[in-house]
């Protein structure tokens, strides 16, 4: 049968199912495609608003106790474009969409995903501050995976079915090695192979991926950095105690002595030490800094994060201290999480006129290619967009995960 011709269309939706295909941690995140842009096309730099859950306090008694609801939101902006550009000539456009996606969307979208994946990664483990481990190494232990599904479970995260967890190939060889008798149903086996998914364990399904991010230490010195002030609270801490100029990295995690995690619903402090995040770089004046922190310092009402206020002269001891993980230096951030701690937001572009196009949507995500002709040299230039934009809105549901024994 005589080939046929490839169409816009046609080209747009193979390369979105390969794209799809090739995207590991986005595929296992909540997606959303937002249609208010369908009509005129997005614009760099949208915004969406997403609705944090209300929290609500439990009264003893008849006493009614009624608070204002006073309801939150986190602001997404649609703010990256990532594309893949190509020529083609009239003889490969007559290729058939199996020779054509082999030869040419498949090396472009692996090429795309990689970009959007690692663009993605890199940004939002910064925002969880949960962490297992020391930071010295890597996870080989199964403890150390059902230790980071622990903190998802204290976080409240729902279902299981939903609870995920991302390693590098090294990660995965040696855990599915020393762990091998738990893999793998029958099933699943074929999907370890086709789509890095290798199986579920420790109430997580185990995915495996090149894009783990690396977080590199700030400078800090560990042994001596205390909090300065009396009950401090919000998003904010003021602290002394640090090397004269000191750095502290976004990303890096920390705790404040006396001042315990609480559960999410009943408020009931728990046995360990709340996990803070840093979330704005920052480098120590003489040993003084203020740093900007999540989760907020809250010790009362319905919207209460920790056991305690930061009192004065209180320890901070990060993440890797007292040797175990070195100042300044770089380790991989290796996730547990739920699918709706992290949120990827595609938008559709403008689809241009007089050329030909085509935009598509296939399971959230939005892609749109446009082609023309080069008169001069008999090309067919061509090209693939994707704009997108990225949150974390449910930190809590997340956890990075290092060696712990």
């Amino acid at each position: 049968m005589a080939n046929t011709l490839l169409t816009p269309t046609i080209i747009t939706l193979k390369a979105l199912s390969v794209l799809h295909q090739r995207l590991t941690f986005v595929r296992t995140i909540n997606r959303q495609y937002d249609s208010q842009f369908a009509r005129s096309g997005a614009k760099i730099g949208d915004t969406l608003k997403i609705r944090k859950p209300n929290q609500f306090t439990v009264r003893t008694g008849l006493t009614m106790s009624a608070a204002d609801i006073a309801e939150e939101s986190l602001t997404l902006t649609v703010g990256t474009i990532k594309g893949v550009d190509m020529n083609f000539d009239s003889t490969e456009l007559t290729l058939t969409v199996d020779d054509f996606a082999a030869r040419y969307l498949e090396p472009a979208m692996a090429r795309l995903a990689s970009e959007v994946e690692s663009n993605v990664l890199t940004n939002v483990y910064k925002d969880v501050y949960n962490h297992v481990g020391t930071g010295s190494g890597e996870p080989t232990a199964f403890l150390d995976v059902l230790k980071a599904n622990v903190k998802l479970s204290q976080g409240l995260a729902p279902d299981t079915a939903n609870r995920n967890l991302l390693v590098d190939p090294v990660v995965m060889a040696n855990m599915v090695d020393a762990n091998k008798a738990l893999f793998h149903r029958s099933s699943e086996i074929e999907r370890a192979f086709s789509d890095a998914f290798y199986g579920r364990a420790g109430g997580l399904k185990w995915w495996e991926t090149t894009h783990v991010p690396s977080h590199t230490n700030g400078s800090r010195d560990d042994t001596t950095p205390l909090t300065n002030g009396v009950d401090q609270t919000g998003a904010s801490l003021i602290c002394d105690g640090f090397d004269a100029t000191a750095t502290i990295k976004k990303g890096d995690v920390f705790t404040i002595a006396g001042v315990f995690a609480v559960h999410p619903e009943t408020k009931t402090a728990y046995t360990h030490l709340q996990q803070f995040v840093v979330t704005a770089d920052a480098t120590a004046a003489a040993g003084a800094v203020t740093l900007a922190i999540e989760p907020t310092i809250t010790a009362s009402g319905a919207k209460q994060t920790v056991s305690a206020v930061a009192a004065d002269n209180k320890a901070l001891v990060f993440v890797a201290a007292g040797g175990s993980g070195a100042a300044s230096t770089a380790y991989p951030q290796h996730l547990a999480y739920h699918r709706d701690a992290f949120t990827l937001v595609t938008a559709d572009l403008e689809v241009p006129k007089n050329v030909e196009a085509s935009r598509q949507v296939f399971d959230g995500i939005s892609l749109r290619y446009v082609r023309d002709f080069d008169i001069i040299n008999s090309k067919h230039p061509a090209r693939f967009d994707v704009l997108y934009g990225f949150k974390t809105i449910r930190p809590e549901w997340a956890t990075r995960m290092a060696r712990i024994s």
